[in-house]
């Protein structure tokens, strides 16, 4: 294994409802595929990529998930963030388990329930020291993208079908250009970003519970947040019971 400090917040904390009756008796982190569960072939696949400490937030069947990690080698690497009491959001929830994280390296965000093709050490080595997140983008056709300059510095986000634009910026919210007229560049965000443990005291003014992209789009004004490209990104959403045979399929395809 390489010999990295490499740290990754794996978001397992959600009720799974579209996996039911499956999500009934289980957490959707432990939902099997190719016979494992999501958050084994999570964790796994992110060792080897030089990835040695783990968080995981938790609510669903919590205690389910927490028995399951302390019967697997690599249980001294994952710490728990605890939100039975009320799910967070992907924004809340990394802000409760900030003092789980080392104060310097970046950390990884990545879905317990999503499945792709990413080289996360390629990804890693994309997150430059004076930049607060990498966001991992594509062309993906959505209703929903995010808005970055020709610098691939974030700027806003924009749904096509409505015409709404989000953005700290005047200009962008008003034209849906950049400052000097030009067409800002759209991609489809993937879910998956290394977010800079120096962003957390700007999350202090942020309530409880709160989605990730509001407090990017808040603060990348401030802040340099920036998108890289991966062409030819793969995601697997494993959200659905129909699409667990597909899932399986995926996983024996990387």
């Amino acid at each position: 294994m390489p010999v990295f400090m490499r740290q990754a917040m794996i978001l397992a904390a959600g009720l799974g409802t579209r996996l039911k009756p499956l999500t009934d008796t289980m957490p959707k982190a432990l939902v099997p595929v190719g016979g494992r569960p999501l958050l084994d072939i999570n964790i796994r696949r992110l060792m080897a990529q030089g990835y040695d400490r783990f968080v995981v937030n938790i609510h669903h069947f919590a205690q389910q998930i927490i028995d399951y990690v302390k019967e697997q080698d690599y249980a001294p690497l994952v710490h728990f963030s605890d939100e039975t009491a009320e799910l967070l959001e992907t924004g809340g929830g990394l802000k409760k388990a900030q003092r789980l994280f080392r104060d310097d390296a970046p950390i990884l965000i990545h879905n317990v329930d999503i499945l792709d093709n990413v080289n996360f050490d390629w990804l890693a080595r994309q997150h430059q020291a004076d930049e607060d997140a990498v966001l991992l983008v594509s062309r993906r056709q959505t209703k929903r993208y995010l808005l970055f300059d020709n610098a691939m510095r974030l700027m806003g986000w924009k749904n096509i079908e409505t015409g709404e634009i989000k953005s700290p910026y005047e200009y962008v919210r008003r034209t849906g250009l950049s400052q000097h007229g030009e067409e800002l560049n759209m991609f489809a965000f993937s879910g998956i970003h290394s977010f800079s443990p120096r962003l957390f005291p700007l999350m202090d003014r942020f309530p409880e519970r709160f989605p990730i992209i509001d407090f990017y789009l808040s603060v990348c004004h401030r802040a340099p947040i920036v998108g890289v490209v991966k062409d030819d990104l793969r995601l697997m959403d494993v959200g659905k019971i129909e699409t667990l045979d597909q899932a399986d399929n995926f996983i024996q395809s990387l």
